[in-house]
């Protein structure tokens, strides 16, 4: 089977500037006519004028009496004027219009009454005070907006202020959106669970999520298996139709059933194949028949990636706007992350207020990962002749979030346990609103970042096999000097997880030996690869000889994956993580799984939440129901470290 070759990688920039020069942007949308009030988000496509002024004569803007201003001049303190009402007075409420004769309003809090038919006022007026005159907001026949002005809430009142029931704007620009891959079924009712070999096609909802969220119209034609003519096929109905812009999703890449780049050739031309950023590589940039064609990543970050550089802003170029800029915020980056060099990466980061500093820390990297992006805070840009970024690096990150958001954030770094996720649901209904930012990097991890001052909270199970203690020791020994509060949330049974029916026979750890069996490990540094390696020894048994003890996940429900997969017959993990999965648990030893607390923010609201929330019947109710735990201790103090 012929593979592509990517002979024509550009630049971000180089295959930005080659794609939007290609077409004549600006003039591409035709005009439609609708009704002003229904006119928010659109764009206007010619100049907008005036058609009546407002005010369209002059008004009080003041409750009051109008009055001519030349018949109150000399009225002073010592020597107030009386104003006969409907001779030389006129009683007047806001936004009515002023009688003939009169060009002021003095407000109603400075006038006497002396009699009901006479008032006196102390200061004379001066004229058109307190007025709105004729035109002083809008003026008939003027500009009120130029073409390619963008329509929001404000313009729509002043449209309809200035007389203008329709307006003329440009068209939506259409999307035809179409995705590929024999593999792909739409997700119904009746689709689960899955047949072997098939996913769940979602990029194209993602896709046209987007292409709305940019002030575009979506069309996703139906799933199109990974052959040439019936990918061709649809791309050609695409051009004939009415759609601005075809993205072709997936089959971009360089696999013998990636046709994208020749199918574009084949209608057209191929400008750009392959772009070096990362995700987003294997973009196809084209034209067909006066139309930009995009061959989209199959992975769902590269999707993202590739539309947000390409595809969003040519749409907003189509509207004669420039596309929405994210809001920025300098972070610190937690930990040293290399990058490929010539390659310009999009970082996904979690972010949050440490003390004085903003602290960024990497989620996943995967391209095929969409919870990357649901679980970051923002986007850090390594540029392309930078391999990587140093350790306490500042940063500039665009957000997904509010900027304010990023203020009200626990940032949790160590040990995976699951309780973690009820912890972050139930802070969202607290009254602090608190978002909860969690980092599985084990234990050791964890502990070291508290010392590093990059997090608030830090989730430990570390055995000491001298004493069979947990935590107490190693903070002793790694955070002396710190000054931490070492609480407990909860006690967990640790296991092995084996598949439904435990079809391996495993009892024990003694099993893991075996030829017949392969294991999945917890990373090291983890409380978990500890307590393995604690266990092994005690038993003398050789870690060499268990196949998979390299085999590393960072998470509990990673491992209980590995092994509903069959990737692996074991692993060692907690009893919810199997529960979860409906796999079956052998139990080897119950644990206590602590947070460590900087004694600096113990005191403060953030926390004062999370202490709250995990001593809640709420938290202990939710987390008993899940099997495997004994949340009755949590918030218990252990230990206070200086």
């Amino acid at each position: 089977m012929k593979r592509n070759i990517y002979l024509k990688m550009k630049s971000l920039e180089e295959a930005r500037d080659i794609f939007f020069k290609a077409f004549d942007l600006a003039g591409r949308l035709d005009t439609e006519t609708i009704q002003a009030s229904e006119a928010l988000g659109r764009v206007t496509a010619g100049p907008v004028m005036a058609k009546v002024s407002s005010p369209g004569f002059h008004v009080a803007a003041m409750d009051g009496i109008a009055v001519n201003a030349a018949d109150t001049f000399g009225a002073r303190d010592d020597s107030p004027a009386t104003l006969v009402i409907g001779q030389m007075a006129r009683y007047i409420n806001t936004g009515h219009v002023l009688p003939e004769g009169t060009n002021a309003v003095i407000m109603i809090e400075q006038v006497t009454e002396v009699t009901p038919d006479r008032v006196s006022i102390r200061q004379g007026a001066y004229p058109w005070q307190n007025v709105r005159k004729v035109g002083e907001d809008i003026v008939a026949k003027e500009l009120l907006f130029p073409q390619n002005h963008y329509l929001g809430p404000y313009e729509i009142g002043a449209l309809l202020g200035s007389g203008n029931y329709t307006v003329d704007v440009k068209v939506r620009p259409k999307v035809a959106i179409i995705p590929t891959g024999s593999e792909l079924i739409h997700l119904s009712p009746d689709s689960l669970p899955l047949p072997r070999g098939k996913v769940i096609e979602y990029n194209s909802a993602i896709i046209a999520a987007l292409v709305t969220e940019n002030h575009g119209v979506p069309e996703v034609y139906p799933i199109v298996p990974d052959e040439y003519a019936a990918i061709k096929a649809a791309v050609a109905q695409a051009l004939e139709s009415d759609a601005h812009l075809i993205i072709i999703n997936a089959g971009s890449s360089a696999g013998s059933e990636d046709h994208t780049a020749s199918i574009i050739s084949d209608l057209g031309e191929v400008m750009v194949h392959g772009v070096t950023i990362m995700p987003g590589k294997p973009t196809i940039l084209g034209r067909a028949q006066g139309k930009p064609v995009v061959g989209n990543p199959g992975y769902p970050v590269s999707a993202v990636i590739s539309f947000e550089q390409f595809i969003g802003p040519m749409l907003w170029a189509m509207q004669g706007q420039a596309s929405p800029k994210r809001p920025q915020v300098t972070a610190t980056m937690s930990r040293k992350v290399p990058s490929k060099l010539g390659v310009e990466e999009f970082l996904r980061v979690k972010l949050g207020r440490i003390g004085v500093r903003v602290v960024a820390t990497p989620v996943g990297r995967g391209a095929g990962s969409i919870t990357t992006l649901t679980h970051a805070d923002g986007i850090v840009r390594i540029p392309a002749l930078s391999e990587g970024i140093v350790e306490n690096k500042e940063v500039k990150v665009e957000l997904f979030r509010r900027p304010e958001d990023i203020e009200n954030t626990v940032v949790v770094i160590g040990s995976h346990d699951m309780t973690l996720d009820v912890l972050a649901n139930l802070l969202k209904s607290h009254p602090a609103a608190v978002s909860l930012s969690s980092s599985n990097v084990g234990s050791m991890g964890g502990l070291l970042a508290i010392k590093k001052g990059i997090a608030h909270l830090a989730g430990t199970h570390l055995l000491d096999p001298e004493n069979g203690e947990y935590n107490i020791s190693y903070l002793k020994r790694h955070l002396s000097g710190v000054g931490v509060k070492l609480v407990t949330l909860v006690y967990r049974d640790q296991g092995l997880i084996v598949a439904k029916g435990n079809p391996k026979g495993i009892t024990s750890l003694t099993d893991l030996t075996r030829s017949d069996v392969s294991f999945t490990n917890r990373q090291a540094g983890s409380g978990t690869r500890v307590l393995l390696d604690f266990k092994l020894q005690a038993m003398d048994l050789d870690r060499a000889l268990i196949n998979g003890y390299d085999r590393e996940e960072y998470t509990h429900m990673s491992v209980a994956v590995d092994v509903l997969s069959g990737r692996s017959d074991a692993g060692l993990g907690i009893a919810a993580a199997a529960k979860a999965l409906d796999l079956d648990f052998i139990p080897v030893i119950q644990e206590r799984y602590d947070l460590v607390i900087p004694a600096v923010f113990y005191d403060t609201p953030m926390i004062q939440a999370v202490l709250e929330t995990i001593t809640s019947p709420a938290f202990k109710s939710t987390v008993a129901q899940m099997g495997g735990y004994d949340p009755s201790p949590a918030g218990h103090l252990v230990m206070e470290l200086d």
